[in-house]
């Protein structure tokens, strides 16, 4: 009996899983496992990028999406915690694309937020590794969420935005980049 009640029981997970759409995320601006271009490196702390945010289009979010997060992070930041570049949150579910340049332009889907970086401010900041470290990994992921807004200031850091985005996560997907100096 039970042998027969974990077969049906994968059998209904997995057949739940194959009909679900996989949420996938892509950027003209970044390519999964290549190096960051310099438009989207940070332009301060000893480095001399252009500081652009990413353009960035997503598909394929589970039924019962009511908004969208996006979230840049550093996993190899020397401060035993990662580094934060960006976290947009209250994306609207009918969005689907982040423009390139969209961070403190004003061209971010109405109702966005942006929340601290852990350079100290909202919007985008971008990668600035320290010189002589080995290439940092950058993952930009985007986050379908079940709320229809995450209940946090402008002013929220990243591990504060990523503890309730991932409170809320319904499916997400990511593109991975390294840079280096």
């Amino acid at each position: 009996m039970r042998l027969i009640t974990a077969v049906l029981l994968a059998a209904s997970v997995f057949g739940a899983t194959s009909a679900h759409a996989e949420m996938k995320l892509t950027s003209k601006d970044l390519t999964g496992g290549k190096s960051m271009a310099d438009a989207q490196v940070f332009n301060s702390f000893g480095c001399a990028g252009k500081n652009i945010s990413p353009d960035l289009a997503w598909s394929g979010a589970p039924k019962g999406t009511k908004s969208f997060a996006i979230m840049a992070y550093d996993p190899d930041a020397p401060t035993g915690s990662g580094w934060w570049h960006w976290s947009v949150f209250n994306i609207p579910v009918d969005a689907s694309t982040i423009a390139a340049g969209a961070s403190g332009d004003k061209k971010l889907p109405a109702g966005a937020v942006e929340g601290h970086t852990d350079f100290g401010v909202s919007g985008y900041g971008g990668a600035c590794p320290p010189a002589g470290d080995t290439p940092h990994h950058y993952q930009f992921t985007v986050y379908a969420l079940s709320v229809d807004k995450l209940p946090l200031p402008d002013t929220a850091p990243g591990a504060m935005v990523g503890f309730y985005v991932r409170a809320n996560t319904l499916d997400k997907a990511s593109v991975e980049v390294t840079y280096g100096r």
